[in-house]
């Protein structure tokens, strides 16, 4: 049975910190709680197993420990039609009933190495004018969510101390995403595209996973296999593959990079 969630103190927060899509989900349940109609939880509650599901504009998360029935949760997702949908892995093959979605691959990057940095703290903007944020992710992102529900959001999540934004240089991008568990997600990284090949991406993130293994925490972030060299020289070591599931309906360049043939 899948029902909404009205009160958050029913919501197992530990089994959410375990692992990526639980603390996704947990992350948007400390920024807004259950109070906002854009913002949904819902439980997923079949005899003794359960897990989660959050739905917020194009993209849905399902995270379970369980090997929950799949059937309703097929039919939930198309019913609501989001652009992407996030679940944990052992639902895959489940889900392949999902007509109107493909799979796309992508790699989970976790920072490993240290060395000395060449980034001054200088040119660093750590308290950014999100209209300059939005422009640099727009060149890095044509299909950016509508100006209108990132700002909302991620003004939000700033103000309520979840989510970090960052500009280096004056032309690339970054998002500290959330801190869970001394897990950080990186991610919304992008550069202007009169910068590109300067090398101010990869110089910012591996500073920023630097500094973040100082402080005892751990970076991680997405990338599709064409990027995979990219961050490995940067410092980051690939970790786990998994897939998540888009829409074939909607033009999107990075769809057909990473999807199953």
């Amino acid at each position: 049975m899948i029902r909404i969630i009205t009160d958050e103190n029913i919501i197992d927060k530990e089994m959410l910190s375990k692992s990526y899509y639980g603390r996704k989900v947990l992350s948007y349940l400390m920024a807004y709680g259950v109070k906002y109609d854009f913002c949904k939880f819902y439980l997923l509650e079949y005899d003794d197993m359960y897990g989660y599901l959050f739905h917020m504009n194009s993209t849905m998360v399902v995270c379970t420990e369980d090997d929950i029935p799949t059937d309703e949760l097929c039919d939930f997702i198309e019913m609501n039609m989001p652009f992407r949908v996030e679940v944990s892995q052992h639902l895959l093959s489940k889900l392949n009933k999902l007509s109107n979605y493909q799979q796309l691959r992508r790699t989970m990057f976790e920072f490993s190495q240290e060395r000395q940095s060449n980034v001054s703290e200088n040119d660093i903007d750590d308290n950014p004018k999100l209209d300059d944020v939005y422009s640099i992710l727009k060149e890095g992102f044509p299909n950016l969510i509508d100006y209108g529900l990132w700002l909302t959001d991620t003004s939000h999540r700033v103000r309520r101390g979840i989510s970090k934004v960052y500009i280096y240089k004056r032309f690339t991008t970054a998002t500290l995403m959330y801190d869970i568990n001394d897990t950080v997600l990186v991610g919304q990284v992008a550069t202007r595209v009169k910068a590109r090949g300067s090398g101010h991406a990869r110089e910012f993130l591996y500073w920023i996973g630097s500094e973040l293994k100082k402080q005892g925490k751990t970076a991680i972030l997405f990338a599709l296999d064409i990027r995979k060299s990219f961050y490995e020289e940067i410092g980051f070591k690939a970790i786990m593959t998994e897939y998540v599931f888009e829409r074939k309906d909607i033009e999107k360049e990075s769809q057909q990079k990473g999807a199953l043939k």
